[in-house]
């Protein structure tokens, strides 16, 4: 599925939520793998990904993502959490937010989805699968869909 790159003066930029180290490698070696453009920002624990996306702090300057991959079970603050704050803020609450989680549960799917998560996944436990997953994450989203702001 690998597309030709385009000469983006503004490339797209996706934050990566998510406290698992090995999540995060796999993630960033799909990326490369499949030659996007995108830039890949990654905070480890839900006040991170807001004191990030308020440019607080350390993450003063930062670029707002386009696309935000958010883990649900996070440190310090919940993925609900996150995503109840940013749906919830008139500055943040268009940009568009992937949960990228374990949890099978229904209950937590129907409470995302309460919250206006625009959609729900589940990581795939084989390597070559989680890799594909992004592959499509990032078709979508990056060369499909019309994101805002852009």
């Amino acid at each position: 599925m690998e597309l030709p790159q385009e000469d983006n003066p503004n490339p797209l930029t996706l934050l990566l939520v998510e406290d698992n180290l090995a999540d995060i490698r796999l993630t960033q070696r799909a990326f490369k793998k499949i030659n996007s453009s995108v830039i890949l920002e990654t905070v480890q624990d839900g006040e991170a990904a807001m004191s990030y996306l308020r440019e607080e702090g350390v993450y003063a300057g930062k670029p707002k993502p386009d696309l935000i991959l958010l883990d649900l079970n996070l440190p310090k603050k919940s993925g609900k959490e996150v995503l109840a704050d940013l749906k919830n803020d008139e500055q943040l609450k268009h940009i568009p937010v992937v949960m990228l989680t374990t949890s099978q549960s229904r209950d937590d799917i129907n409470t995302c989805y309460q919250a206006h998560v625009n959609c729900y996944v589940t990581k795939p436990m084989d390597l070559r699968e989680f890799s594909k997953m992004i592959e499509t994450l990032e078709y979508y989203w990056f060369h499909l869909v019309k994101l805002p702001n852009r």
